[in-house]
């Protein structure tokens, strides 16, 4: 059995390379505590809810290194990391997190600005006269 499991999480432009040991639950995001990186509760729950499906909170420390994006961005890509490297610690747990949606790439971006327009879809506006 190896000693580690290694995933890579994306979202929007976010990308979070995820390393799971066993150990007691500590997880650290670029060298911080997750409690000082993302200060929302909510934010923190995202990122803990794959352990909680998955019925193994404080079994694994986790060390991410993440860039892109902002903090919501950051947060989803570290979730599909972790998830990816839960099931290739114990290929079991795919059922318990694939129902939840955990497993699936997030495909939404940013919409690109168009030629002729000042953003993606609005239209400058129209003078009759």
């Amino acid at each position: 059995m190896a000693d580690f499991f290694h995933a890579t999480g994306r979202r929007k432009t976010a990308v979070a390379r995820v390393r799971l040991v066993p150990g007691t639950g500590q997880i650290t995001v670029n060298g911080r505590a997750f409690e000082d990186y993302f200060p929302t509760v909510s934010l923190q729950n995202i990122l803990l809810q794959v352990f909680q499906e998955a019925n193994q909170l404080n079994k694994f420390d986790v060390t991410v290194n993440t860039s892109g994006g902002g903090v919501t961005g950051q947060v989803g890509a570290i979730r599909l990391g972790i998830a990816r490297a839960l099931i290739k610690s114990e290929p079991a747990l795919r059922a318990a997190i694939k129902p939840h949606g955990m497993l699936r790439r997030d495909p939404r971006a940013k919409e690109r600005k168009k030629a002729g327009q000042p953003g993606a879809r609005k239209r400058f506006q129209f003078s009759k006269r």
